[in-house]
């Protein structure tokens, strides 16, 4: 059962209030912002939250049970407040959101509503959308492994063990074709498709996925499988980590590395499985490998 404060309470139940909205947030790094949606900054309970972040709520509407409830809080950028570089690097994603109801008059009076993180951001013309998402949402992910014939380890982690410091490249910009191409040195000598499917992680923090490094005449030209939101300045720092499609064949070929294989790489396919019994194929629920 929630409790309000006997102050707040009377205060509410008055014929005038003086309430508004605040947005305690707090990032992956640890770093607190405070935001409100009134005209003045409030105080309290550590946290300073501020009024210039043009801060505005969406409907938000409870309901009983383990349902994911979603509301929506949006915003113009504000370089006091949450930056579009911020957004883009990804500094906001599923960060952990407080919403509170809070008397402006005495901020000391103020209620804990609801707790989200946020999902979804949407970002146009100097102004932003964020989705919040109730942490019941985590319900409906899928838990544990998948059987799949392909390695469901990301390249590198603590289940792959895939050392990455042998299968990186440090280069730099060279020319920015467009947001999605780019022009690059210093990353010569590895063989086609070498970085194919990859990251390439940019000087100011950006990450992107890797669509392929080719070789036009005397350039290394980078594509990336999305545009990237802020295009690099030509002569920055990159560096290039090798991409793998997942294959048994890749991580011992190129990795060397299938004796830590998270796949099932004798599963049969799905069109084997659709397949029908005939006197000429290998299908009489028999083992398939020795």
């Amino acid at each position: 059962m929630r409790m309000i404060d006997t102050g707040f309470a009377a205060h509410l139940g008055g014929d005038v209030t003086t309430v508004c909205h605040a947005w305690r947030v707090t990032l992956a790094d640890g770093a607190m912002l405070g935001f409100t949606e009134h005209d003045r900054d409030l105080n309290f309970g550590g946290t300073l939250y501020r009024a210039a972040s043009g801060f505005s709520a969406s409907e938000a509407e409870a309901v009983s049970g383990l349902a994911a409830e979603t509301s929506d809080v949006a915003g113009g950028f504000s370089s006091e407040a949450i930056t579009e570089a911020d957004l883009t690097a990804g500094r906001y994603d599923g960060a952990k959101v407080e919403v509170y109801l809070v008397n402006w008059a005495a901020p000391e009076q103020h209620l804990l509503l609801r707790v989200h993180e946020i999902g979804d951001v949407r970002r146009t013309d100097g102004y932003f959308s964020a989705e919040l998402r109730s942490f019941a949402h985590k319900l409906s992910r899928p838990q544990g492994r998948t059987y799949n014939r392909r390695c469901d380890a990301t390249l590198g982690d603590g289940r792959c063990r895939v050392n990455l410091a042998a299968y990186r490249a440090t280069g730099s910009v060279v020319t920015v074709v467009d947001a999605a191409k780019l022009v690059v040195s210093g990353v010569s000598g590895f063989a086609p498709g070498f970085f194919r499917q990859g990251v390439v992680s940019l000087a100011d923090g950006t990450k992107a996925d890797i669509d392929d490094l080719t070789q036009e005449g005397e350039n290394h030209v980078l594509t990336l499988w999305l545009p990237l939101a802020v295009p690099p300045a030509e002569g920055s720092a990159l560096t290039l980590t090798a991409g793998c499609d997942k294959a048994f064949s890749t991580c011992k070929a190129k990795f060397a590395n299938h004796l830590n294989f998270r796949g099932f790489p004798h599963m049969p396919g799905s069109d084997f499985a659709y397949s029908y019994a005939t006197g000429e194929a290998n299908h009489d629920g028999g083992v398939l490998f020795e």
